[in-house]
């Protein structure tokens, strides 16, 4: 039986290391062992860590088969770095800010297949792009998505599933998007409009920084875009916090302690997010691509509206972020997904075998996108 060792214990991580578990050897490893309880409580295998110790990191990855990555953002390029460095394939979801590209050489030169950034959006978006792009001349890529809690909760109406300081790099970060096939860079949370979703309702989407690998590896496409989604009225407040400076990464001086603002701000707002036991989450997202196929206009739209899974309690997000990666684990261990150096995942949807596998991979598992065309 394959090996697999899963780096992240948090709530994606954990679904991840229960999903994989149904058919390979999982260990599952991560410094918190409140997180590492819960998931031996299901038989799987666990391992205490700091993976900021990267000579650690090492040494526990070296009997595994394939790493998947679920760290926060900060630690994920070192992370990666340190598991080309071992000469191990690896499947990754810790959306770090750095290019991944710059890997690429090293990850070749060691041989090993390194996707990173493979989880919903980015990721099955990425995936569903890379299909069309291959069978369309694509002229427009557009998507709108988001995680929401499913009860409104004053003040923050938003709870994460992610660590804190990952979340709030998304209202920081510099959104970058391409319009006419040139770059265009923005504030986040720049461009605020309010859109109908069925089922849901009316949302406010707003400039992020999502397109990511997609601006280097789709040239061809002369506008895309992705939105994040949040209830109305979010961007607002988000942005008097950060023109306030709660978000910053500057030390300031405190009664001659030195603090760094986002420190103090993801303790303060993560009780707030957190969600509480038996409290439900959903993952809505829409994408349009719109271009000529053959000699005749097209336009595809996918529709993502998924919800906690409420006889085990996996979250949406867990499940659509995780479920997508677990799915390329498989392709990956099992020697059908083989190309070398950092592969984003629009690499894999140009293969129609890979993509189809995929969306089946998701479906069994509850997570359906509608397509129109």
């Amino acid at each position: 039986m394959k090996k697999i060792i899963v780096l992240g214990a948090g709530l994606v991580g954990k679904a991840m290391a229960i999903d994989l578990s149904k058919k390979f050897d999982v260990t599952s490893v991560d410094i918190n062992e409140q997180s590492l309880a819960e998931i031996k409580s299901r038989g799987i295998k666990t391992q205490k860590a700091d993976f900021a110790d990267l000579q650690t990191l090492a040494s526990v990855i070296k009997p595994f088969d394939l790493v998947v990555g679920a760290v926060p953002g900060f630690m994920g390029l070192q992370t990666v770095r340190t598991v080309i460095e071992a000469e191990k394939n690896m499947v990754d979801i810790s959306f770090f800010p750095e290019d991944p590209f710059q890997l690429d050489e090293l990850a070749k030169k060691k041989n090993v297949t390194i996707i990173t950034d493979c989880g919903v959006a980015p990721g099955m978006g990425n995936i569903i792009l890379g299909y069309h792009n291959k069978r369309m001349r694509i002229n427009t890529y557009e998507c709108l998505v988001g995680g929401l809690p499913l009860v409104r909760e004053w003040p923050y109406e938003y709870k994460a599933v992610f660590s804190p300081i990952d979340v709030i790099e998304e209202y920081i970060r510099p959104a970058r998007y391409v319009q006419n096939s040139s770059v265009v860079i923005k504030e986040a949370l720049s461009d605020a409009e309010l859109i109908h979703f069925d089922e849901v309702g009316t949302l406010e989407s707003w400039n992020s920084d999502g397109l990511r690998t997609l601006i280097k590896t789709m040239p061809n496409i002369p506008n895309m875009i992705e939105k994040t989604l949040r209830y109305p009225g979010c961007a607002e407040y988000l942005r008097v916090l950060r023109e306030t400076g709660f978000f910053s990464y500057d030390a300031v001086d405190v009664k001659g302690v030195n603090v760094r603002p986002i420190d103090l701000t993801a303790k303060l707002l993560f009780p707030k997010w957190k969600l509480k036991p038996g409290e439900e989450e959903f993952t809505v997202m829409r994408i349009r691509i719109s271009g000529d196929e053959g000699s005749a206009a097209k336009t595809y739209e996918y529709n993502l509206l998924d919800r906690t899974e409420k006889t085990t309690g996996t979250l949406s997000m867990a499940r659509t972020t995780g479920f997508t990666c677990t799915a390329v684990v498989n392709l990956v261990i099992d020697g059908k997904f083989n190309r070398k150096g950092i592969c984003p995942p629009e690499y894999l949807g140009e293969d129609e075998t890979h993509f189809n596998f995929i969306g089946a991979y998701l479906k069994e598992r509850g997570v359906q996108y509608s397509i129109r065309h």
